[in-house]
């Protein structure tokens, strides 16, 4: 399969997403009316419970240390978007320095991640997953942290869930998504 990364990343820098179709069959771009961002300011919130987790250190943190394992994870659910072709897809974006995993980790096992695609200043997230409970979690709230301190504009979660609110996410217009994402572009930003 011929992947033509150049063009993916404009896909997503013009607001648009892939996603495989329920059967894993079609791989497709698309686009939403509303989109779902976690705020990076002090909207940003976690559950108290949360924080005695961080408190212990329990979790340590690491980028692109397990990318593989990281998308095998979010792929494995009983219903997914993230087909073979997709996760081959993420791969080419991550060899090119354009997709990355945000890890927490239990000594040498991995407890969870957040899979995301790096454009300038937007970190457009595409799935999370946990082995071990709370690793996503942390994950998050150790994501939202370092994309503050690298002057991120933007976390694009997509679509809305319990979970995600439960940090503060909020849904906002096509329109407004697209006045910050041309903000988040004009950023020089990076995960690493």
């Amino acid at each position: 399969m011929q992947i033509d990364v150049p063009s993916i990343v404009e896909g997503y820098a013009q607001g648009y997403f892939l996603m495989a179709d329920e059967s894993g069959n079609d791989l497709d771009w698309y686009s939403s009316r509303e989109r779902t961002l976690i705020p990076l300011d002090e909207r940003f919130r976690y559950p108290r419970s949360l924080q005695r987790v961080l408190n212990q250190n329990r979790f340590t943190i690491a980028v692109n240390r397990d990318f593989k394992s990281v998308v095998d994870g979010c792929a494995d659910r009983e219903t997914t978007w993230i087909s073979e072709e997709l996760k081959q897809v993420y791969w080419a974006l991550h060899q090119a320095g354009w997709a990355h995993s945000f890890e927490t980790w239990q000594g040498n096992q991995l407890a969870g991640g957040i899979l995301g695609i790096v454009i300038r200043g937007a970190f457009i997230g595409e799935s999370m997953f946990f082995q071990i409970p709370d690793g996503s979690k942390v994950a998050m709230v150790k994501l939202v942290e370092r994309l503050r301190e690298r002057n991120f504009v933007l976390f694009d979660a997509q679509m809305t869930n319990p979970h995600l609110e439960r940090f503060g996410s909020h849904v906002i217009n096509n329109r407004s998504y697209r006045d910050l994402l041309r903000q988040a572009l004009d950023r020089d930003c990076s995960l690493e």
